[in-house]
């Protein structure tokens, strides 16, 4: 499946739950969903707050997936083609010099 029938199913998830309602108590604005992936990536970090070792790799699947969905509404919203952008920046960064060790 692509970035974009991905980002087609948050979508509806999001519209099913309401969210995107004029009068929906969690509003699917740019800065509350910046917000929300701020939050979610900091979970992905609990998971190694006390460890290097992983505990729970479903846990861990779940929170990646949170990040990875905020990140493609966020990308939806803005009018971003969040699969281009990737081949853009990776592109950009092979023509960057790197510190080297």
């Amino acid at each position: 499946m692509e970035i974009k029938e991905l980002t087609e199913q948050m979508h509806r998830f999001v519209g099913a739950m309401g969210w995107y309602a004029a009068d929906s108590p969690r509003p699917q604005t740019l800065r509350n969903m910046a917000i929300s992936l701020s939050l979610e990536a900091n979970e992905v970090l609990e998971h190694f707050q006390w460890s290097d070792h992983l505990e729970n790799p479903d846990e861990l699947a779940g929170e990646l997936a949170d990040v990875m969905l905020y990140l493609m509404q966020i990308a939806s919203v803005a009018g971003i083609d969040l699969e281009q952008s990737v081949l853009d920046k990776l592109e950009h960064n092979y023509g960057r010099t790197w510190d080297q060790p």
